[in-house]
């Protein structure tokens, strides 16, 4: 079969890779000048920036696609387990190193509750059976009512209406380790009041398997995956945005650019938002489930607002990546999730790269970048004109608290914002990781990998099922790959 796949993220490439070494004919479509779709890469003043995800769990997945191709990860890119995985730090000055030393672990825990331990104990005992169950799930498709019915004795007996935020407070008396243990949704894009427990699992896969670094930057495992695409016979088509699915009687049967050629195909996998495919690229004839109506009703999640910064100094104190909790943490959320309004506070995320590999900055230089959870652009925030007061307010956060005499120091910087996810990377309402992973939205109550409204039309990323994050997105790969089966 002949298979245009839309977008190159790690769904995508996903996808495509497990496609082609089925036999199939597949050509990966991609509007922007590099592969990544949301993991590209930046590059200014002698600095690479990775623009989306940097922490990389489950490894197995990475390798599973390269030893379809009859080839080896480490033929491609190195990958190397971080020490701590994070440091997660609060602005009374405490500091959780977190790892998956188990003695150290439960060490880190004592500094905050020498009591909390028997509690830990019994929060780690019910996320081995989570896990279990989430897993279990994550590369298995849900195309129909029955395939939800399978699994909601389990999800009741797990308690999956429980937030994440309420899973941890049943055994943990701290509020900092509440947080702690608590804030993994945000890195798929949820809401830790609001996602169900079922994504507590995060913390479990940390620690079975670890957090891992590619070497080069999540870019250059980007570039492996296209080599290895490539290598098996794919064809990579750049600078090449799609305007139009094409369809006939139902079925998908290629795709319009927006230069105005076509290219014929058997099936397309959209890699692109799940939302904007529907709306952009779907014939509103076409869509019966999917309707402009149905997909604003949904949730979307929060989008994001990074800069990204070269020092012309190391900060040796601060490791590769850091959870800097601000003030407020429930009403913080409530402010991005349901209100929709740009805060005077906020929790970050900071990345130093260059504390693992000092290659992607100038010799004696340190590349950066900081992330701040913001609302999508149903809110009311005209970011052309709050985004670089916003920044300065950033920078201005972390020079007096963690980072001495930062600004005299940064020698090249840049941001990305809302408008540039709506933009740049088509996502609806400039969300940062498409559908919200609620209860009501996950599994089959999610856009399905293989379209309700459209034959031969197929989803993958973060939009669809199981969600965001990197096991997420390539896991939906796998699932599209045995759907349509062999050549």
């Amino acid at each position: 079969m002949k298979i245009i796949v839309i977008g190159s993220g790690f769904g995508g490439l996903s996808a495509a890779a497990r496609l082609q070494a089925r036999g199939h004919d597949v050509t990966i479509v991609e509007k922007l000048d590099k592969l990544g779709g949301r993991a590209y890469v930046f590059e200014k003043d002698g600095f690479r920036f990775d623009a989306g995800p940097t922490i990389i769990t489950a490894p197995w997945l990475i390798d599973e696609l390269f030893e379809l191709g009859g080839k080896e990860t480490a033929d491609y890119v190195e990958l190397v387990k971080l020490d701590p995985f994070y440091n997660i730090r609060w602005e009374d000055g405490s500091v959780f190193h977190y790892n998956d030393d188990k003695e150290r672990l439960r060490s880190e825990i004592r500094k905050f509750d020498p009591d909390a331990i028997p509690g830990y104990e019994r929060f780690a005992d019910e996320l081995e059976d989570i896990y279990r169950v989430g897993f279990e799930l994550i590369d298995k498709p849900f195309l129909s009512i029955w395939d939800m019915v399978r699994v909601v004795p389990q999800m009741a007996r797990l308690r999956s209406d429980r937030s994440v935020y309420k899973f941890a407070s049943r055994y943990f008396r701290d509020e900092r380790l509440k947080q702690a243990f608590s804030f993994h949704p945000l890195l798929i894009g949820g809401n830790p009041f609001t996602a169900t427990s079922i994504y507590a699992m995060i913390h479990e896969l940390e620690q079975k398997f670890g957090v891992w670094f590619a070497m080069g930057g999540t870019g250059a495992l980007v570039a492996a995956l296209g080599r290895l695409f490539k290598d098996l016979g794919g064809e990579i088509m750049l600078d090449s945005e799609v305007a139009k699915i094409i369809t006939d009687g139902g079925k998908a049967r290629g795709v319009v650019l927006v230069d105005g050629s076509t290219i014929g195909a058997d099936a397309v996998v959209s890699n692109s938002d799940v939302a904007s495919t529907y709306l952009d690229l779907v014939p509103s004839g076409d869509r019966k489930k999917y309707t402009d109506r149905k997909i604003r009703k949904m949730s979307y999640s929060m989008s994001l607002f990074v800069i990204y910064f070269g020092t012309d100094r190391k900060y040796e104190d601060i490791a590769h990546h850091e959870i800097l909790m601000g003030p407020r943490y429930e009403g913080l959320l409530r402010d991005i999730f349901r209100d929709k309004k740009l805060s005077d506070d906020f929790s970050l995320y900071l990345h130093r790269p260059t504390a693992t590999d000092p290659s992607l900055a100038p010799e004696g230089c340190d590349c950066w970048y900081v992330l701040s959870p913001v609302p999508h652009l149903g809110g009311e925030t005209d970011w052309s004109i709050e985004a670089d007061r916003y920044a300065d307010k950033i920078l201005a956060y972390l020079e007096e608290n963690y980072l001495p005499g930062l600004r005299k120091h940064i020698v090249t910087q840049l941001h990305i914002d809302p408008i540039y996810f709506r933009n740049t990377l088509n996502s609806y309402l400039g969300s940062a990781f498409s559908v919200e992973p609620t209860l009501l939205q996950s599994a089959w109550l999610r856009p399905q990998n293989r379209s309700e409204d459209v034959d031969d039309l197929y989803f993958v990323g973060a939009g669809t099922h199981p969600g965001a994050g990197l096991p997420g997105v390539m896991s939906s790969g796998k699932i599209v790959a045995d759907l349509i089966g062999s050549a």
